[in-house]
């Protein structure tokens, strides 16, 4: 899993923009703070999708520098935007997890009309993302 620096920005009239100096033409936006995370991964998985050439991330100092401009008009940095490579291949585990916590699993899986494995994954994606 590789992770990409965002630089983000916000006008007093718009809504949060971020920016990748690593990924020329990916951007996102959100309305609000609690929300840049989650848009910017969305908007970089979008990007990246189907993308078989990996783009290594820069450091922070190269981010830094590429950004000096954006840094310098209020902009700041959105670090560790994670990107998570789908291979649209399922792959089997075995997993022990508690009783209890495995019926609660299947019954909110349920709710949602997910499979089992449809709700883990969701779950997992939304924890390592910060949603």
């Amino acid at each position: 899993m590789h992770y990409y620096h965002g630089v983000v920005q916000k006008d007093a009239d718009s809504a949060f923009g971020v920016s990748f100096p690593d990924l020329e033409g990916c951007f996102s936006a959100a309305d609000d703070l609690e929300s840049v995370v989650r848009e910017a991964t969305d908007a970089v998985s979008l990007y990246l999708e189907g993308n078989d050439r990996v783009i290594e991330p820069s450091s922070i100092e190269t981010i830094r520098d590429l950004a000096k401009e954006d840094l310098a008009n209020g902009a700041f940095l959105l670090i560790l935007v994670p990107h998570i490579a789908a291979s649209n291949t399922p792959t089997r585990i075995n997993i022990s997890l508690d009783s209890g916590i495995l019926a609660a699993i299947d019954t909110a899986a349920s709710a949602r009309k997910l499979t089992r494995s449809a709700f883990l994954a969701q779950a997992a994606r939304n924890e390592i993302v910060g949603r």
